[in-house]
């Protein structure tokens, strides 16, 4: 029901789709996070993300489980990449299976925007002229 990953190797949008797949589902949402080529009027090169893998996994299964608890989720996969990713490639992949389509919504939301308030992953990116730690994450 639940399918919680860091990775430090490419994320699959096909392996949270497939995982979610249900033929009780009616309504399967996913949220697929890219780096992008700027922030704030500046160019980016790449991110890096780090993370404290025991505590950011542990954070993920409960956003995981108050999604369950909250919305009639039939299944949930959430992925996260760390290590340095270039432009394009995906850093974050959330999939939720639910019965009906708004339900499937409001649980994928909740469950990025509650990832990049609570789970111990850090972003920095890279600039042309230097590089910052973002707080993106606590």
């Amino acid at each position: 029901m639940i399918d919680i990953q860091l990775l430090d190797t490419t994320l699959s949008t096909q392996t949270c789709f497939d995982y979610v797949l249900s033929d009780e589902a009616g309504g399967i949402v996913t949220f697929v996070g890219t780096v992008r080529n700027h922030t704030k009027g500046k160019r980016v090169l790449r991110l890096e993300f780090e993370a404290y893998a025991p505590m950011a996994v542990k954070e993920m299964q409960k956003i995981a489980e108050e999604a369950v608890r909250r919305w009639p989720v039939l299944k949930i996969s959430i992925h996260h990449r760390i290590g340095v990713l270039d432009i394009g490639e995906i850093p974050v992949v959330i999939a939720v299976a639910c019965a009906h389509r708004n339900a499937a919504f409001e649980a994928c939301q909740f469950a990025i925007d509650t990832l990049k308030e609570t789970v111990p992953i850090w972003k920095k990116e890279f600039f042309e002229d230097g590089e910052v730690w973002v707080a993106a994450h606590p």
